[in-house]
């Protein structure tokens, strides 16, 4: 609820940290580790990171960017569109099914063997924060 964005993600730290409590409270020790590592450790110093090295807009230089940012990408909502229709159209089934609650206690089967499409997410979410850092240094470097 603050307009700080550094207050906002120390703030999510907090919360996180919180619910890590919760969860080991709870008897879920694996689950209260990743919410710890990942979302209190990596997603907060990745949210200080970005938000420390870059610098607050205009509102000219933010419409400026609009503008330019509309004139360069008018037709990515196009090959959005043009993407769904095909995918809407073929016939591929997915077998990503998530398992029953409590039908293993081995972590390590349920996360390698059995949570394919969590740890397909986790993975994902973890580049694409990299990469979003490498861009923000090298824009930083540039100026």
């Amino acid at each position: 609820m603050t307009r700080s964005l550094l207050r906002s993600a120390i703030g999510l730290a907090s919360v996180s940290a919180a619910l890590t409590i919760i969860m080991f409270r709870l008897r879920s020790p694996v689950a209260a580790v990743f919410e710890l590592s990942v979302c209190s450790g990596f997603i907060s110093v990745l949210f200080v990171t970005a938000i420390s090295l870059t610098n607050p807009l205009t509102r000219s230089e933010i419409m400026e960017r609009m503008k330019d940012r509309l004139n360069r990408f008018w037709y990515l909502p196009l090959i959005v569109a043009a993407a769904g229709l095909a995918l809407s159209l073929m016939n591929v089934e997915i077998f990503l099914r998530l398992p029953p609650a409590e039908a293993e206690r081995d972590v390590r089967n349920v996360l390698w063997n059995m949570r394919q499409l969590d740890l397909l997410g986790h993975i994902i979410l973890l580049i694409l924060g990299s990469f979003g850092v490498a861009v923000l240094f090298k824009k930083q470097r540039d100026k």
